[in-house]
């Protein structure tokens, strides 16, 4: 296999002894493996942190089946969980929110700010007031997304959908559902309301492998035919919805397929962890900083955001000792501080 990389171009070749060659961008590739890398190690800094520390040669022999049977307990069934939702959820919210901005064309297309997130929530409040299980919760904050993309989609229609008919129409229902949200808190029954504040808030607390499972599951469904069989063609769609048509795009077609790939992610994202704020806004952002390629950086950018949740979950775990913030808060805080600097960046740079 050989490697040529051009002088003026980001792009290399590899080229395999049977002749099939692949495109790559060594910088976006070795951002991707980097971020991999960092959320593998704040992950052992997680599994080994706590009222039991563990040091790191600990946490990977008890991940290997050695250890006593408290460290085995300790890792596998109370904090081994937790971090694979969080590599999970981050990683899937990172890939929707890069999509739902490469569709639109638009920095601010993210699940949060679209009604995506609102609808999941309000699916999940509606069992809440009602009265049900965990697992009702899960399903019913799936439904409520699901519902809201079609809603969405359905009212953005005209000839197809266009990105900022698309963001008008999300930032709508996005507008209702917040308001709808906020009734139904009023109509539950005081401890279940205070219930529902802390999945809204978005939380990793308590997590088990029946909340990373259903997620997994549709990660390893919808990834692949996000990278490798729209990947290419989403590129093209950012030029423009002609332009991507007479490339041999089938755009409308295309746009169906991502956005329910986008809204599924969203929707088992929230069902897990509930709607954990920004990491789809911030994560394509810091990725497209870090890479400085075109296009939508699909794999940097999963990887970018589950060390994000990773390390944002730590924090929560760990800044305050004896006390645990929801990690909805910290990435609230800080996305919403990195969007204040970014603000401030394009404002000097005379873009504002």
């Amino acid at each position: 296999m050989s490697g040529r990389t051009g002088r003026l171009s980001t792009t290399a070749v590899l080229r395999t002894p049977g002749g099939l060659s692949l495109r790559y961008r060594p910088r976006a590739l070795a951002v991707g493996g980097a971020a991999a890398l960092l959320a593998v190690g704040l992950g052992l800094v997680a599994l080994g942190s706590g009222d039991y520390p563990m040091g790191p040669a600990d946490v990977l022999r008890t991940l290997v089946g050695g250890g006593t049977p408290a460290e085995q307990f300790i890792v596998h069934e109370l904090r081994l969980p937790r971090l694979v939702t969080a590599l999970l959820v981050g990683a899937a919210l990172s890939l929707a929110g890069t999509v739902f901005q490469s569709l639109v064309r638009n920095p601010l297309g993210s699940p949060d700010i679209l009604g995506f997130t609102q609808g999941a929530s309000a699916g999940a409040l509606v069992v809440v007031v009602l009265g049900g299980s965990s697992l009702a919760l899960a399903g019913a904050a799936v439904a409520g997304g699901l519902a809201t993309g079609l809603v969405i989609y359905a009212l953005a229609w005209r000839r197809g959908v266009h990105g900022y008919r698309l963001i008008l129409v999300g930032i709508g229902i996005a507008a209702i559902l917040t308001g709808v949200n906020g009734y139904l808190l009023t109509r539950a029954p005081l401890m279940d309301a205070a219930r529902a504040v802390l999945w809204l808030t978005g939380s990793l607390d308590g997590r088990g492998w029946a909340n990373a499972g259903p997620l997994l599951a549709v990660l390893v469904v919808v990834t692949p035919v996000v990278l490798v069989v729209c990947g290419p063609a989403l590129r093209m769609m950012e030029l423009g919805d002609d332009t991507a048509g007479a490339l041999g795009v089938p755009v409308r077609r295309l746009r169906l397929v991502l956005l329910t790939a986008a809204v599924l992610l969203v929707s088992f994202a929230a069902a897990a962890a509930g709607p954990v704020s920004f990491v789809a806004l911030v994560a394509p952002h810091v990725t497209k900083r870090l890479t400085r390629a075109p296009g939508p950086n699909l794999l940097p950018s999963t990887a970018v955001g589950a060390a994000l949740l990773v390390g944002a979950d730590l924090l929560a775990q760990r800044a305050f000792p004896g006390h645990q913030l929801p990690v909805g808060v910290v990435t609230g805080v800080i996305g919403g501080g990195y969007l204040v600097w970014l603000l401030a960046l394009e404002r000097r740079a005379g873009r504002l």
